[in-house]
């Protein structure tokens, strides 16, 4: 049972917020709002609706903060699946607008099979991008040496300081842990926390 207690700063986040308090939500963004502005820039490619779903997120949390269920994971986990559902809800109603445009000029309408894959091809990409800040500093260190600045497992594991094993070992579980980002969930389900409604 203590092993799925939500940590202790989730909880108190929740009852502070649920009491009202601004300074809370002010903490809550300072913590959250760069994942939720990349997290949704990464699937809008646009700045400026980036800026309001980050808007939208947050004033959700302010007015629903007993939406966050600790059983269904970290404060952190809730407002990225939030953002995710809202960049989602944006990507889509953008398209439709489009859509209503292009028919309005007489062009033909957007194919929604591709607006699907639009979908989750940015939903893929904004969940590596969730992981790959998630995950323990090491592993993400090997990642960002071996990928970013394209170094063989030799040279990752001298420019951390650890042995070569070591380096393959770090290198491995990140890409395992990157290699969930492309799984998509079963038919008719959703993760836990999805079925709430923004």
């Amino acid at each position: 049972m203590a092993n799925n207690a939500p940590p202790r700063w989730d909880r108190r986040m929740q009852q502070r917020l649920a009491r009202g308090e601004a300074a809370a939500l002010g903490e809550l963004y300072d913590r959250f709002a760069s994942l939720v502005h990349s997290q949704a820039h990464r699937m809008l490619d646009d700045e400026s609706a980036a800026d309001v779903v980050t808007r939208e997120v947050f004033g959700y949390v302010w007015e629903h903060p007993d939406a966050y269920d600790p059983k269904q994971g970290s404060m952190r986990s809730w407002v990225a699946r939030l953002t995710h559902r809202q960049s989602v809800r944006r990507l889509r109603s953008t398209a439709a607008a489009g859509t209503c445009e292009d028919a309005e000029d007489g062009r033909a309408r957007a194919d929604p099979a591709d607006l699907e894959e639009r979908v989750h091809r940015a939903t893929a990409a904004a969940r590596a991008d969730y992981i790959v800040a998630s995950m323990p500093a090491p592993l993400r260190a090997a990642l960002e040496l071996a990928y970013i600045q394209r170094r063989d497992y030799r040279q990752t594991a001298t420019d951390l300081g650890v042995t070569e094993d070591e380096a393959r070992r770090r290198l491995r579980l990140g890409l395992q842990l990157l290699s969930t980002a492309h799984t998509r969930p079963l038919e008719g389900s959703s993760p836990p926390g999805y079925g709430r409604r923004l």
